[in-house]
């Protein structure tokens, strides 16, 4: 079992390598989830995530004969960067295999630290079936992203930081993958301060250690498919598992949408670009699956790693969700000066126009009338439902 020992000397390996990344408490998510929340800025660690602690510490503790041979890994992005990063301060060589969909961004990232990228599968768990071959054909030391105790007594030291920063804490919140992050937080945590409460967030649609532990047994899931790439693993690690069940009070789970909603208000309330395995922790504190009312609670926000085409699909659906972006659709007669009056209501009633189309060939529609589409810019739902009662009531009927 890793030792608080382990931790120490992980600590001491990376000292000066990785950010001691700040903590700070957020007054808005404060009054939002009832208790003092402070947030790990893990997202402003080198490579964009926590992954690089693990990584060198694991790597760093190798022996000359397998540094020679040189490194491989899986990972879906994160891991894959720390250890890139990791093997080019070593200056050994480092191959990672990524699954074929992870995002554009951290592949590209990955090469530029100087590792080759091959790209096989659609998840973690195939990608590193393929590592493992290729382990075993060029002999070559299998970096784990999480099933290793020298991985997660890197990870671990992130709990040393946090009782520093705020001895007081009771509660901390950290996402779960395959579980090293959390296994190292954990024991360096409990082993400082047993009474602080240790919660463990899973993506919905990837929540192996939940589906585990109520089987008391490590089991692998037939699918593992989450905005959350990063903790998207079909299967706890054997090692991870049995300290999970000791260390680890509670672990609940958020969805795809919950994750995608604290992305957004992280980037619009505390100017944090945060990627999906990152925001899984407030994800379940702003839908009430975690209580932290009067109590101080750390939300460790993991990695800022995120495809910026992605950003702008989470930032799209979030405005529309939040009632902000909204899609009108009315039926006027087809002759001129029609959408000058109908524009004159929206900017009347503070509305921004966004776009605006013609539709004239709907097969429901007569020949002298057309349907407009406009794409419109609200402050909220109840403004949006203001402009749309009005529309209506001046004569032009909302489909």
């Amino acid at each position: 079992m890793l030792d608080i020992k382990d931790i120490y000397k992980a600590q001491e390996n990376i000292e000066g390598i990785i950010h001691k990344t700040t903590m700070e408490k957020s007054n808005t998510f404060s009054k939002m989830c009832g208790g003092e929340v402070y947030f790990k800025y893990e997202n402003q660690q080198r490579t964009g995530s926590f992954k690089i602690r693990g990584a060198y510490n694991k790597i760093v503790s190798l022996n000359e004969t397998d540094k020679k041979k040189g490194v491989v890994a899986a990972s879906a992005g994160n891991h894959a960067q720390g250890v890139a990063l990791a093997a080019a301060l070593a200056k050994i060589k480092a191959t990672i295999v990524m699954p074929q969909n992870a995002p554009l961004s951290k592949i590209s990232a990955t090469e530029g630290y100087g590792a080759e990228v091959i790209l096989h599968g659609n998840c973690y768990d195939d990608a590193y079936g393929r590592a493992h071959e290729i382990q075993k054909e060029k002999q070559m030391t299998l970096i784990h992203a999480f099933n290793d105790y020298e991985i997660m007594a890197g990870q671990g030291v992130i709990g040393l930081e946090m009782i520093h920063s705020l001895p007081d804490v009771g509660v901390i919140i950290a996402p779960i993958g395959g579980g090293g992050l959390l296994s190292g937080i954990s024991v360096a945590v409990k082993s400082l301060k047993p009474d602080v409460l240790i919660i463990g967030v899973e993506a919905e649609n990837a929540a192996s250690y939940k589906c585990s532990k109520e089987e008391g047994k490590c089991i692998a899931l037939e699918n593992a498919y989450t905005i959350a790439d990063g903790i998207a693993i079909k299967t706890p690690g054997e090692k991870n598992f049995p300290i999970l069940n000791r260390y680890v009070d509670d672990v609940v789970t958020a969805n795809d949408e919950e994750i995608a909603s604290a992305i957004l208000l992280l980037l619009e309330r505390e100017k944090q670009l945060v990627e999906g395995s990152g925001a899984v922790g407030l994800a379940a504190l702003l839908n009430n699956k975690i209580n932290v009312t009067g109590k101080k609670a750390i939300c460790l926000l993991t990695g800022g790693n995120i495809d910026m085409n992605f950003i702008n699909k989470i930032i799209e659906k979030g405005l529309i969700k939040a009632g902000r972006n909204i899609n009108i659709r009315t039926v006027v007669p087809d002759k001129p000066g029609m959408l000058n009056k109908i524009t004159e209501i929206i900017a009347s009633e503070g509305g921004n126009i966004l776009n605006v189309y013609h539709d004239r060939y709907d097969k429901d529609l007569s020949l002298d009338t057309t349907i407009i589409h406009i794409r419109l810019e609200t402050n909220n739902i109840k403004h949006g439902q203001k402009i749309m009662r009005v529309l209506k009531e001046s004569g032009y009927p909302i489909l």
